[in-house]
Protein backbone atom coordinates (compact mmCIF):
# COMPACT_ATOMS: atom_id res chain seq x y z
CA UNK A 1 0.00 0.00 0.00
CA UNK A 2 2.42 2.59 0.74
CA UNK A 3 4.52 2.43 -2.45
CA UNK A 4 0.85 2.02 -4.04
CA UNK A 5 0.71 6.25 -2.11
CA UNK A 6 4.20 7.49 -3.74
CA UNK A 7 3.44 10.57 -1.88
CA UNK A 8 5.54 11.29 1.07
CA UNK A 9 7.85 8.94 2.98
CA UNK A 10 6.25 6.17 5.10
CA UNK A 11 8.18 6.13 8.07
CA UNK A 12 8.04 3.06 10.19
CA UNK A 13 6.04 1.04 7.53
CA UNK A 14 6.03 -2.13 9.14
CA UNK A 15 4.14 -1.98 12.50
CA UNK A 16 4.43 1.80 12.35
CA UNK A 17 1.83 3.75 14.77
CA UNK A 18 -0.41 6.69 13.02
CA UNK A 19 -3.34 8.63 13.88
CA UNK A 20 -6.71 7.29 13.10
CA UNK A 21 -8.72 10.01 13.26
CA UNK A 22 -12.09 9.40 13.18
CA UNK A 23 -11.80 5.43 13.00
CA UNK A 24 -11.64 6.36 16.92
CA UNK A 25 -15.24 6.32 16.57
CA UNK A 26 -15.65 2.73 16.70
CA UNK A 27 -13.60 2.16 19.60
CA UNK A 28 -16.18 4.92 21.51
CA UNK A 29 -18.98 3.35 20.62
CA UNK A 30 -17.88 0.00 21.83
CA UNK A 31 -17.34 1.40 25.38
CA UNK A 32 -20.38 2.50 25.41
CA UNK A 33 -22.08 -1.08 24.58
CA UNK A 34 -19.82 -2.28 26.78
CA UNK A 35 -20.80 -0.63 29.50
CA UNK A 36 -24.55 -1.29 28.28
CA UNK A 37 -23.68 -4.97 28.77
CA UNK A 38 -22.63 -4.76 32.30
CA UNK A 39 -25.86 -3.05 33.08
CA UNK A 40 -23.73 0.83 33.85
CA UNK A 41 -26.16 2.63 31.41
CA UNK A 42 -28.69 1.96 28.23
CA UNK A 43 -28.27 3.53 24.74
CA UNK A 44 -31.81 4.96 25.60
CA UNK A 45 -30.53 7.01 28.73
CA UNK A 46 -31.23 10.28 28.08
CA UNK A 47 -27.68 12.20 28.10
CA UNK A 48 -29.39 14.95 30.47
CA UNK A 49 -28.92 12.12 32.96
CA UNK A 50 -25.11 12.67 33.11
CA UNK A 51 -25.07 16.86 33.24
CA UNK A 52 -25.48 18.82 36.23
CA UNK A 53 -26.61 21.74 33.79
CA UNK A 54 -27.66 20.29 30.97
CA UNK A 55 -28.95 22.77 27.88
CA UNK A 56 -32.88 22.93 27.28
CA UNK A 57 -32.55 21.83 23.87
CA UNK A 58 -30.68 18.37 24.71
CA UNK A 59 -33.71 17.00 26.47
CA UNK A 60 -35.02 14.47 24.22
CA UNK A 61 -31.17 13.46 23.25
CA UNK A 62 -30.47 10.11 23.91
CA UNK A 63 -26.99 8.09 23.57
CA UNK A 64 -28.39 6.46 20.52
CA UNK A 65 -29.11 9.43 18.93
CA UNK A 66 -24.63 10.72 20.14
CA UNK A 67 -23.81 7.02 18.55
CA UNK A 68 -26.15 7.68 15.15
CA UNK A 69 -25.00 11.10 14.16
CA UNK A 70 -28.85 12.09 14.44
CA UNK A 71 -28.91 13.92 17.80
CA UNK A 72 -28.96 17.07 15.96
CA UNK A 73 -25.55 18.72 18.01
CA UNK A 74 -23.79 21.20 15.95
CA UNK A 75 -20.13 19.45 14.77
CA UNK A 76 -17.79 21.75 16.60
CA UNK A 77 -15.53 20.89 13.73
CA UNK A 78 -17.38 22.20 11.11
CA UNK A 79 -17.01 25.43 13.05
CA UNK A 80 -15.56 28.11 10.75
CA UNK A 81 -13.86 29.33 13.72
CA UNK A 82 -12.16 25.51 14.36
CA UNK A 83 -8.92 25.87 12.30
CA UNK A 84 -7.71 29.08 14.27
CA UNK A 85 -7.75 27.48 17.77
CA UNK A 86 -6.26 23.92 16.90
CA UNK A 87 -3.11 24.31 19.13
CA UNK A 88 -5.14 25.49 21.92
CA UNK A 89 -4.92 23.39 25.07
CA UNK A 90 -8.14 22.83 26.50
CA UNK A 91 -10.60 20.29 29.09
CA UNK A 92 -13.03 18.05 28.64
CA UNK A 93 -15.35 20.91 29.77
CA UNK A 94 -13.94 23.71 27.76
CA UNK A 95 -14.39 21.82 24.89
CA UNK A 96 -18.07 21.28 25.83
CA UNK A 97 -18.99 24.55 26.07
CA UNK A 98 -17.57 25.56 22.59
CA UNK A 99 -20.71 23.95 21.19
CA UNK A 100 -23.41 23.59 24.28
CA UNK A 101 -25.16 26.80 24.04
CA UNK A 102 -25.49 26.31 20.07
CA UNK A 103 -29.01 25.61 18.61
CA UNK A 104 -29.69 22.04 17.83
CA UNK A 105 -29.30 21.40 13.67
CA UNK A 106 -32.61 19.92 13.51
CA UNK A 107 -35.01 17.92 16.55
CA UNK A 108 -32.99 14.71 17.49
CA UNK A 109 -34.32 11.27 15.40
CA UNK A 110 -35.19 13.38 12.38
CA UNK A 111 -31.93 13.45 10.19
CA UNK A 112 -28.42 12.57 10.36
CA UNK A 113 -25.36 15.19 10.00
CA UNK A 114 -21.91 14.08 10.95
CA UNK A 115 -21.08 14.92 14.76
CA UNK A 116 -17.78 15.23 16.15
CA UNK A 117 -20.01 16.84 19.15
CA UNK A 118 -22.13 13.97 19.76
CA UNK A 119 -18.77 11.49 19.76
CA UNK A 120 -16.98 14.27 22.20
CA UNK A 121 -20.11 13.68 24.72
CA UNK A 122 -19.85 9.70 24.85
CA UNK A 123 -16.40 10.56 25.61
CA UNK A 124 -17.69 12.46 28.49
CA UNK A 125 -20.30 9.74 29.52
CA UNK A 126 -17.99 7.32 29.54
CA UNK A 127 -15.72 9.27 31.84
CA UNK A 128 -18.74 9.67 34.36
CA UNK A 129 -20.10 5.99 33.98
CA UNK A 130 -17.11 4.31 34.61
CA UNK A 131 -14.94 6.71 37.08
CA UNK A 132 -12.01 6.92 35.49
CA UNK A 133 -10.67 8.85 31.96
CA UNK A 134 -12.02 7.78 28.42
CA UNK A 135 -8.28 7.27 27.75
CA UNK A 136 -7.62 4.35 31.21
CA UNK A 137 -10.83 2.56 30.12
CA UNK A 138 -10.58 2.12 26.70
CA UNK A 139 -6.84 0.88 27.33
CA UNK A 140 -7.34 -1.26 30.09
CA UNK A 141 -10.98 -2.53 28.27
CA UNK A 142 -10.34 -3.18 25.14
CA UNK A 143 -6.59 -2.44 23.98
CA UNK A 144 -5.43 -4.49 27.09
CA UNK A 145 -7.60 -7.16 26.58
CA UNK A 146 -7.31 -7.69 22.96
CA UNK A 147 -3.39 -7.27 22.60
CA UNK A 148 -3.27 -4.35 20.72
CA UNK A 149 0.11 -3.32 22.29
CA UNK A 150 0.90 -0.53 19.51
CA UNK A 151 -2.34 1.35 20.47
CA UNK A 152 -3.60 4.38 22.30
CA UNK A 153 -4.19 7.70 22.84
CA UNK A 154 -2.00 9.95 21.26
CA UNK A 155 -0.39 12.53 23.29
CA UNK A 156 2.23 15.00 21.51
CA UNK A 157 4.42 15.04 24.46
CA UNK A 158 4.95 11.16 24.34
CA UNK A 159 8.05 9.57 22.62
CA UNK A 160 6.56 6.52 20.81
CA UNK A 161 8.80 4.06 18.99
CA UNK A 162 7.99 3.67 15.17
CA UNK A 163 5.54 6.69 15.43
CA UNK A 164 4.85 7.80 11.74
CA UNK A 165 5.31 11.42 10.80
CA UNK A 166 2.12 13.20 9.48
CA UNK A 167 2.52 15.61 6.46
CA UNK A 168 -0.06 18.18 4.88
CA UNK A 169 0.23 20.29 2.13
CA UNK A 170 0.82 23.96 1.53
CA UNK A 171 1.26 25.84 -2.08
CA UNK A 172 4.86 26.07 -0.64
CA UNK A 173 5.10 22.37 -0.33
CA UNK A 174 5.04 19.00 1.77
CA UNK A 175 5.30 20.22 5.66
CA UNK A 176 5.24 18.33 8.64
CA UNK A 177 1.62 18.62 9.92
CA UNK A 178 0.58 21.40 11.57
CA UNK A 179 0.01 21.14 15.76
CA UNK A 180 -2.93 19.86 16.94
CA UNK A 181 -3.75 19.51 20.60
CA UNK A 182 -5.31 16.27 20.98
CA UNK A 183 -7.30 16.67 23.62
CA UNK A 184 -9.37 18.27 21.25
CA UNK A 185 -10.55 15.57 18.77
CA UNK A 186 -10.50 13.56 22.55
CA UNK A 187 -12.97 10.31 22.18
CA UNK A 188 -14.02 11.19 18.18
CA UNK A 189 -10.46 11.04 16.95
CA UNK A 190 -7.33 11.21 19.44
CA UNK A 191 -6.45 7.21 19.09
CA UNK A 192 -3.38 5.75 17.22
CA UNK A 193 -2.43 2.31 16.13
CA UNK A 194 -1.16 0.12 13.59
CA UNK A 195 -2.52 -2.34 10.67
CA UNK A 196 -1.68 -5.29 12.30
CA UNK A 197 -3.85 -4.02 15.56
CA UNK A 198 -6.60 -2.84 13.41
CA UNK A 199 -6.69 -6.08 11.86
CA UNK A 200 -6.89 -7.67 15.91
CA UNK A 201 -9.95 -5.48 16.42
CA UNK A 202 -11.79 -6.03 13.21
CA UNK A 203 -11.24 -10.37 14.11
CA UNK A 204 -12.14 -9.18 17.87
CA UNK A 205 -15.35 -7.64 16.60
CA UNK A 206 -16.47 -9.63 14.15
CA UNK A 207 -16.16 -12.79 16.45
CA UNK A 208 -17.64 -11.27 19.39
CA UNK A 209 -14.77 -11.94 21.75
CA UNK A 210 -15.11 -8.37 22.99
CA UNK A 211 -19.26 -7.65 22.78
CA UNK A 212 -21.65 -10.27 22.79
CA UNK A 213 -23.18 -10.33 19.26
CA UNK A 214 -26.41 -8.55 20.30
CA UNK A 215 -23.88 -5.62 20.77
CA UNK A 216 -22.29 -6.12 17.53
CA UNK A 217 -25.26 -6.51 16.38
CA UNK A 218 -26.49 -2.70 17.41
CA UNK A 219 -23.45 -1.53 16.17
CA UNK A 220 -23.53 -2.54 12.59
CA UNK A 221 -27.30 -1.88 11.73
CA UNK A 222 -28.17 1.42 9.86
CA UNK A 223 -29.98 3.79 12.02
CA UNK A 224 -29.51 6.25 9.37
CA UNK A 225 -27.56 7.17 5.84
CA UNK A 226 -26.30 4.01 6.11
CA UNK A 227 -24.89 4.73 10.12
CA UNK A 228 -25.02 2.75 12.97
CA UNK A 229 -23.31 2.80 15.95
CA UNK A 230 -19.51 4.15 15.12
CA UNK A 231 -19.55 2.61 11.54
CA UNK A 232 -20.48 2.79 8.66
CA UNK A 233 -22.75 -0.21 6.39
CA UNK A 234 -23.18 -0.17 2.70
CA UNK A 235 -23.04 -2.55 -0.27
CA UNK A 236 -20.17 -1.91 -2.56
CA UNK A 237 -20.35 -4.69 -5.65
CA UNK A 238 -22.84 -6.73 -3.97
CA UNK A 239 -20.79 -7.31 -0.73
CA UNK A 240 -21.70 -6.30 2.81
CA UNK A 241 -19.15 -3.15 3.84
CA UNK A 242 -18.57 -1.95 7.31
CA UNK A 243 -16.11 0.69 7.23
CA UNK A 244 -14.94 3.67 8.30
CA UNK A 245 -12.57 6.49 7.05
CA UNK A 246 -10.41 8.93 9.71
CA UNK A 247 -9.12 12.63 8.80
CA UNK A 248 -6.48 14.26 11.39
CA UNK A 249 -3.49 16.50 10.70
CA UNK A 250 -1.11 14.66 9.14
CA UNK A 251 -3.12 11.46 8.50
CA UNK A 252 -5.79 10.07 6.52
CA UNK A 253 -6.95 6.66 7.20
CA UNK A 254 -9.79 3.77 6.76
CA UNK A 255 -10.70 0.30 7.94
CA UNK A 256 -12.84 -2.23 6.20
CA UNK A 257 -14.22 -5.59 6.63
CA UNK A 258 -16.39 -7.57 4.54
CA UNK A 259 -18.19 -10.11 6.47
CA UNK A 260 -19.02 -12.98 4.88
CA UNK A 261 -16.23 -12.51 2.70
CA UNK A 262 -13.95 -13.00 5.64
CA UNK A 263 -12.14 -10.00 4.32
CA UNK A 264 -10.39 -7.07 5.97
CA UNK A 265 -8.53 -4.30 4.80
CA UNK A 266 -6.45 -1.45 6.79
CA UNK A 267 -5.26 1.45 4.93
CA UNK A 268 -3.40 4.12 7.20
CA UNK A 269 -1.86 6.84 4.98
CA UNK A 270 1.12 9.55 6.63
CA UNK A 271 -0.49 12.55 4.74
CA UNK A 272 -4.19 14.27 4.98
CA UNK A 273 -3.75 15.04 1.06
CA UNK A 274 -3.85 12.92 -2.36
CA UNK A 275 -5.32 10.66 -4.52
CA UNK A 276 -6.34 8.01 -4.66
CA UNK A 277 -7.86 8.02 -1.13
CA UNK A 278 -7.53 5.63 1.67
CA UNK A 279 -11.14 4.34 0.34
CA UNK A 280 -10.34 3.65 -3.06
CA UNK A 281 -7.23 2.21 -2.05
CA UNK A 282 -8.96 -0.19 0.06
CA UNK A 283 -11.80 -1.23 -1.87
CA UNK A 284 -9.58 -1.80 -5.23
CA UNK A 285 -6.95 -4.12 -2.33
CA UNK A 286 -10.17 -5.90 -1.92
CA UNK A 287 -10.79 -6.17 -5.36
CA UNK A 288 -7.85 -8.03 -6.46
CA UNK A 289 -8.16 -10.26 -3.33
CA UNK A 290 -11.23 -11.74 -4.73
CA UNK A 291 -9.62 -12.19 -8.41
CA UNK A 292 -11.74 -9.32 -9.64
CA UNK A 293 -11.20 -6.58 -11.88
CA UNK A 294 -10.55 -3.11 -11.26
CA UNK A 295 -13.27 -0.32 -11.92
CA UNK A 296 -11.57 3.12 -12.82
CA UNK A 297 -12.98 5.99 -10.17
CA UNK A 298 -12.77 6.34 -6.94
CA UNK A 299 -14.78 5.33 -4.43
CA UNK A 300 -17.57 6.90 -1.89
CA UNK A 301 -15.44 8.61 0.61
CA UNK A 302 -15.39 6.41 3.85
CA UNK A 303 -16.85 8.37 6.47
Amino acid sequence: VESYLGLVPAEASTGGKRRLGSITKQFTAASIMLLQERGKLSTSDKICKYFETCPPAWSEITLHHLLSHTSGIHNYTAVKEYGTKMANHETVDSMIARFKDMPLDFQPGEKWNYSNSGYFLLGYVIEKVSGTSYENFIQQNIFDKLGMRDTGYDHFETILKNRATGYSKQPSGIINSPYLDMNQPYSAGSLYSTVEDLFKWAEAFFGDRLLTAKSREAMTTVVKNDYGYGLGISTVSGRTQVSHGGGINGFNTWLATYPKEKITVVVLRNADFGTPGPGKIGTDLVTLALGEKLESGEAKPAR
